[in-house]
C-alpha cells in the first residue's frame, strides 16, 4: 500500500493537479491538509469517478483536512479528544481528521502555525501538539500492535538541517526549542519518523515560501511528515518527497511525501 501526505494550499486551486498527480503516483491513501473550502465546496467528483472515497473537514476558507482513499475509509474521526480551540468564540478548527484505510488508521493533521515566538497562536500550537501527543501516547498504550501514521504539515522542523538557513529563522517559530522538544515527544513515545531514512539531508525539503524565488533558489524547509507506530514502521519499505510537483503553474507551496508499506 502506498500512503502519502500533502498540504494542497487549496484544494479547489489544486484539484486537477491532485487527481493528475494521484493517477500518475499510484498512491492509495493521500492525506491532505488546507483544503481552504467547506464540505459542501470541496471538488470531488473527479476523485470518486477515479475510484476514491473522501473524507474532508473544513468549516471556512481556512484550515480544512481530508482524506482519499481507494482501499477503504472507515470509522471516520473528526478531530481527538480535548483539541485545543481558538478564536472568538474558541472552538475546535479543521486541523484533524482520521480514517482506516487498508488497515492503517491515517490521520491527516494541519497543526497551527504559531506565527511568532510571542504571538498568542504559538501558545496554542504547544497546547494542541500536547493534547495530540497525550492522545497518541494512549492509543499505543492501549495497542502496542496499532498500525496508526501521523501524517501531515506539522509546521515544524525538528533540526537544523531541515531549514535552508538556520541564521535566518533565529527567534522565529518552527525551529524553537519548545516546538522541537513537542515533536521530539511523539518520536520519544515510539513513533518513528519514517521518511527522513530514505530521504537524508541537509538539503532535503518539503516547503518552499512562492515569495523570493525561494524554489529555484533551494531555500526550503522539511515540515511535513510521516510518523509511524512501530508495527506501522517495520512495514516502510521506501519513502520519498515528491518535488518535480512543486514545479510548474498553480503548485503548491508544498511537495507530497509518499510511504510504500510492505
Amino acid at each position: 500500500m502506498r500512503i502519502a501526505t500533502w498540504n494542497v494550499n487549496s484544494i479547489r486551486s489544486r484539484i486537477d493537479r491532485v487527481a493528475a498527480w494521484l493517477e500518475r503516483s499510484d498512491v492509495d491513501v493521500l492525506a491532505i491538509q488546507e483544503t481552504k473550502c467547506r464540505d459542501d465546496q470541496f471538488p470531488e467528483l473527479s476523485l470518486l469517478a477515479a475510484g476514491y472515497e473522501v473524507a474532508h473537514h473544513g468549516l471556512s476558507q481556512w484550515n480544512g483536512v481530508a482524506i482519499i482513499s481507494r482501499v477503504g475509509l472507515e470509522d471516520v474521526q473528526v478531530g481527538f479528544a480535548d483539541m485545543p480551540t481558538w478564536g472568538d468564540p474558541a472552538a475546535a478548527e479543521a486541523r484533524a481528521i482520521s480514517a482506516v484505510c487498508g488497515g492503517v488508521r491515517i490521520w491527516s493533521l494541519y497543526v497551527p502555525n504559531g506565527r511568532t515566538l510571542e504571538d498568542p497562536h504559538y501558545a496554542y500550537k504547544l497546547q494542541w501538539l500536547d493534547q495530540l501527543h497525550a492522545d497518541a501516547t494512549g492509543w499505543l498504550a492501549d495497542d502496542p500492535a496499532a498500525q496508526i501514521a501521523l501524517m501531515g504539515d506539522w509546521n515544524i522542523a525538528p533540526r537544523d538541517e531541515d531549514v535552508w538557513d538556520m541564521a535566518k529563522f533565529e527567534g522565529r517559530t518552527h525551529v524553537s526549542k519548545l516546538e522541537r522538544e513537542a515533536f521530539a515527544a511523539f518520536e520519544d513515545s515510539g513513533y518513528a519518523d519514517v521518511v527522513r531514512p530514505h530521504t537524508p539531508g541537509p538539503g532535503t525539503y518539503t516547503y518552499w515560501d512562492y515569495t523570493q524565488l525561494r524554489f529555484p533558489r533551494r531555500e526550503g524547509m522539511r515540515i511535513d511528515f510521516a510518523l509511524c507506530t512501530p508495527a506501522l514502521a517495520a512495514r516502510v519499505t521506501a519513502a520519498s518527497i515528491d518535488r518535480e510537483e512543486r514545479k510548474g503553474k498553480g503548485a503548491s507551496d508544498h511537495a507530497p511525501v509518499v510511504v510504500d508499506l510492505a
